[in-house]
């Protein structure tokens, strides 16, 4: 897989958009994930530290790795793998959407809609 760059085609945009092009490496299986943990450690990560927070496999964290510190989110140094400068800026931008999502996840009409997504839906031969 290539590593999304704004001004080239990424997944769900023939323009390469940044914006496109930062959803698809944030969309990437652990890539967000990667991000919040290194956001909470008060100091660098090894390898096998991130490992074990993002919960992920060495070879997914060492593909990712490579995308984040290619898009210049992510550093290594000898104190372990850590948020850079536009990382962090990155991460303090996601944090209202955290804010919204717990407030969302709080609300009692989504605890109806997530014990039954599809109550709505009526399926064939059913009887309503």
């Amino acid at each position: 897989m290539t590593i999304p760059k704004p001004g080239v085609p990424v997944r769900g945009s023939r323009t390469g958009r940044p914006v496109m092009a930062l959803l698809d490496l944030l969309g990437r299986r652990t890539a967000l994930r990667i991000l919040w943990e290194l956001s909470r450690a008060d100091r660098g990560l090894t390898f096998r530290a991130l490992e074990s927070a993002a919960e992920t496999n060495p070879a997914l964290l060492n593909a990712r790795l490579k995308e984040l510190r290619a898009s210049g989110l992510v550093f290594h140094d000898a104190d372990g793998y850590r948020l850079s400068a536009s990382g962090l800026e990155l991460v303090k931008l996601l944090l209202p959407l955290v804010e919204w999502a717990d407030e969302w996840a709080a609300d009692p009409r989504q605890a109806s809609l997530i014990r039954h997504p599809r109550a709505d839906v009526v399926r064939p031969g059913a009887k309503s």
